[in-house]
Parts: structure tokens; C-alpha cells; sequence
């Protein structure tokens, strides 16, 4: 008989800060799509004789940070010297914080959602603490093409080496893969709203390293671990969890019980399975000691009171401002999630005060016509062109109709409306007599519909009104159209 056994997880999340410069030196902190070893200096390279100096910006970030997680910035705090030895640390040890962290004791709210984006259920994970660190650098491993596997030669990339990270560390509080994930997609949007992180996975912004035990239901003990090292996607995250929580149950079954001891694992994306690198090491295996030549950090109460008043709507708060604009729980996650969609959606938003229109114009027509053309939102029309063309529909230039196929035209081309407009003549006929005019030719040449509509049928007045739509190539004012004629059948 199989016993009944609970998934234990806790997250470990390195977030890159995002500063000009790097932790402790003045090197440029974007090291994206850069030749090897070129933002590095004699600090971040870990030069002999050579003295660290705090970004200041990168702490504020981290407070930032820790206030909108709710945890407790402590009034004291120093930076640690964490001992290890591998090519990509070119110092020998990493500064970090240990004993004193910069805040613990937070927590994050996130939601769990169906296929179809709908909210089935609400959970919480605490945060045990929060503290500041620089990170190493990138190994290339490259096969010279007489061995197979990782390769025979390593080759070091040390821009990277110093970037300013924050690591948070949860409670063991989650309790399924789907969980970790929907945590960390919460924890995500939080980083990015604070502006203290990109977050950018695709960059290696944002990486995770997943703990993950079983137990008994109802006991409290918690086992060895397996540490899933350095995950750098959701998908990887997900995957990951799944596949080890299924390898620790079926050794459950066949050694009788949990692993004999925590160990560190790495996963391997082709492979889709975790592999054995180490035991997991200890505090001690790192041998900390107090960083000497950082002192320690002091915050005064009314400091961290500053900061928390400057913090700006937080995720959950942003998701219940969409939902009262009337978009539905998908449109409100899709809207947060892109920072480029949410700047566009909130601009035209603010121009209108008109929720529905705002969905229409956005997330239906732009995004529409962005994926016809294979575009991402920061390839079609910025904020400003398309508020010159809300302005031009919204001061009859332009008919509402007319808007749409400006804004593919502006998707297709990347010209403004105001230059299609004009070349295409599409400019509104808002012109009484001119409408009149167009009014007085419709009622002649559709006496049917006139008789219908005499007879109570008001949807013949559609077909009028159509006509002079099709006469006018689509430009008369329809608000126009539609009075003058009732005051002419009047």
C-alpha cells in the first residue's frame, strides 16, 4: 500500500538589480549582447589591494523591494564574505550577506488560475529573507570536437562578474510545481513594478533554485532536500519540480523513506531530467566572515518610512483597478504582465476614461493587427501616435470605422495617422450641407427602405444610413448622417 506523501517546496530567487553600474564598482551593469570581458575593471575582477564601495542605488532598490513584500528592513546590517572556488568567481569568494541580512519575514499573496485564466483558489508563501549580493560570471563550455558531453575547454566571461543581485528566500511553504510557479510569476510582477528588476529570464535577469522534499501528510519533519540549481524559466521551474518530485517518490518506494541527506542537483533542458552534482553544502563549507572592507549598513526609521510612502500600486492592486475598468481576469493579466502593453493601455485609457473602448482599441484592434503583421508591441505604434489617432476620431476627423484601418495601416507601414489620413483623403465629412445633400440623394434612391422604415420597421434607417456610407467611401460623419436623416423624414 503506497503511503500518502506531500510535496515540500521552497524557492530560492536571484533577481539582477536594475542599476547603471555594478554592485561594488563603477563597470557598466548591462553585460546583454556584449563582447566577453569588456564592462570589468580591477574590483570586479577581485584585483589584489582593490576596495568595494556600495551602490547606493542597488540598496535602495533592495529596501524597495523588501517593503513591498512586507518584510522588516533591518535598522543594521553588513555584507558577508562567502567562500567558494570556481572559474567564474575571479575574487574566490562572493560578497554576500549571511547572519545579518538586509530584511526577513515577508510574504507573497498569488493566486492559482485554470486553463482559461480564472482564479481557482487564493495561497500564501512566506518570505524568510531578503538579502543583497554580487553575482559571478558565465562559462562557456566548447567541445573540441574530440570529446562529446560538456567539452574540453571552459571559457570565461567576467562581464557579468559583480552585477548587483538580491536573493529572496521562501518559507518551505509551497506545495506543488504549479504552485512555485504561480508564486514566482506573482513575485515577478512585483520586482518589475517597484522597478527594482527587470526580471528579464530570457537575460538571466530573474533565476531560481528550487528545494524540494517529500513527507507523510500530516507529519511536520521535514526531510533531506534536492536543490535544483540556477532554473532560469517557468517552464524549466515547472518542469523541474515535476520530474524530481516524481524520481523522490518512486525512491521512496524502493529505499523505504526520504533521501539520507540533502543534495544539490542541476537540470538539464534537452534532457528534460535532473542530474546528481554534489551533497548540499553547508554554511560552513562557505567559511563566512564579515566583509572588512564594506562597513555596515544603518537605516534610519524615517528613511525606510520614505521609500514605503514613494512605492507604487503593487500587483494585486493593479489587477483589481483593471477588473473595475471591466476587462475580464485574462485581459487584466495580460494587460500586467507586459510592461510595454500596460503603458499603451494605460495611456489611452487616461486620454479616454473609457475601459471598453480602451480593450477595443488595444487589446483588440492593436494587438490584432500587431499579430496579423508578426509584431511585438514595441514594433507598431507607440502611446503618443496613437493618442493623435484617438484624437483625430474623437474630433470627427475620422470616423471610428475609418480608426481601424488607419491603425493597420499605421502597424504596416509605421507612419502616423495623421500623414495616412491625409494621403488617403480619409478625412470625416462632418459638413452640414454636404450631408444634407448625401441625406436628400438617399431617400430618392431608396424608397423601399423609406416606406419600411415608415412602416415601423427601424432598422430600414440602417440601410439607408449605409448608403450614404457607401457613397461617401466610408467618410460622412454617422452621427450626422443618422440625425439629418430623421429630421428630413421628420
Amino acid at each position: 500500500m503506497s503511503l500518502n506523501l506531500e510535496c515540500i517546496i521552497g524557492l530560492e530567487v536571484h533577481a539582477q538589480m536594475s542599476t547603471k553600474t555594478k554592485m561594488f564598482c563603477g563597470c557598466d551593469n548591462d553585460a546583454w549582447n556584449k563582447a566577453p570581458n569588456v564592462t570589468v575593471c580591477p574590483v570586479c575582477m577581485g584585483h589584489p589591494g582593490t576596495l568595494p564601495v556600495v551602490n547606493a542605488e542597488a540598496v535602495t532598490k533592495a529596501v524597495r523591494t523588501s517593503l513591498a513584500l512586507g518584510c522588516t528592513v533591518a535598522s543594521d546590517c553588513h555584507f558577508d564574505r562567502k567562500h567558494y572556488f570556481y572559474p567564474d568567481l575571479p575574487s574566490g569568494f562572493q560578497i554576500s550577506q549571511y547572519d545579518f541580512p538586509l530584511s526577513k519575514a515577508g510574504s507573497v499573496a498569488y493566486e492559482l488560475r485554470d486553463g482559461s485564466g480564472n482564479v481557482t483558489s487564493e495561497r500564501v508563501c512566506r518570505i524568510t529573507r531578503l538579502h543583497m549580493e554580487n553575482d559571478a560570471g558565465k562559462l562557456t563550455h566548447r567541445s573540441t570536437g574530440l570529446t562529446a558531453g560538456r567539452g574540453s575547454k571552459t571559457l570565461c566571461d567576467y562581464n557579468r562578474a559583480g552585477t548587483p543581485l538580491m536573493e529572496i528566500v521562501t518559507e518551505p511553504d509551497l506545495r506543488s510545481a504549479a504552485e512555485a510557479v504561480a508564486f514566482a510569476q506573482e513575485l515577478r510582477r512585483i520586482l518589475i513594478a517597484v522597478d527594482a528588476s527587470e526580471a528579464d529570464m530570457f537575460k538571466g535577469m530573474m533565476r531560481f533554485d528550487a528545494s524540494i522534499s517529500l513527507r507523510e501528510v500530516g507529519t511536520e519533519k521535514l526531510n533531506p532536500r534536492s536543490e535544483i540549481k540556477n532554473l532560469n524559466s517557468f517552464k524549466s521551474l515547472e518542469k523541474a519540480l515535476q520530474y524530481e518530485e516524481k524520481r523522490l517518490r518512486s525512491l521512496w518506494e524502493k529505499e523505504g523513506g526520504p533521501l539520507k541527506g540533502s543534495i544539490t542537483v542541476g537540470w538539464m533542458d534537452e534532457e528534460e531530467k535532473t542530474r546528481l552534482l554534489r551533497d548540499k553544502e553547508t554554511a560552513d563549507d562557505y567559511r563566512y566572515f564579515p566583509e572588512p572592507d564594506i562597513p555596515p549598513l544603518h537605516f534610519a526609521s524615517k528613511e525606510l518610512q520614505a521609500i514605503k510612502a514613494q512605492l507604487p500600486k503593487l500587483p494585486k492592486e493593479l489587477r483589481d483597478h483593471y477588473l473595475s475598468l471591466g476587462l475580464d481576469s485574462k485581459q487584466a493579466m495580460q494587460v500586467m504582465d507586459d510592461t510595454a502593453l500596460r503603458s499603451v493601455f494605460d495611456a489611452i485609457y487616461t486620454k479616454t476614461k473609457d475601459g471598453k473602448r480602451t480593450v477595443s482599441l488595444v487589446l483588440t484592434q492593436l494587438l490584432g493587427f500587431l499579430n496579423a503583421a508578426n509584431k511585438a508591441i514595441g514594433d507598431g505604434p507607440d502611446a503618443t501616435e496613437l493618442l493623435e489617432l484617438v484624437e483625430a476620431i474623437d474630433a470627427g476627423t475620422i470616423s471610428g470605422n475609418a480608426g481601424k484601418d488607419v491603425m493597420e495601416k499605421m502597424v504596416a507601414t509605421g507612419k502616423s495617422a495623421k500623414d495616412i489620413i491625409a494621403a488617403e483623403g480619409m478625412q470625416q465629412i462632418s459638413d452640414d450641407g454636404v450631408i444634407e445633400a448625401l441625406v436628400k440623394q438617399a431617400i430618392a434612391a431608396n424608397p423601399k427602405a423609406i416606406a419600411s422604415w415608415k412602416a415601423g420597421k427601424e432598422a430600414a434607417l440602417g440601410a439607408i444610413v449605409g448608403w450614404v456610407m457607401k457613397e461617401s467611401k466610408g467618410q460622412a460623419n454617422p452621427g450626422k448622417v443618422n440625425a439629418m436623416l430623421k429630421k428630413q423624414l421628420s
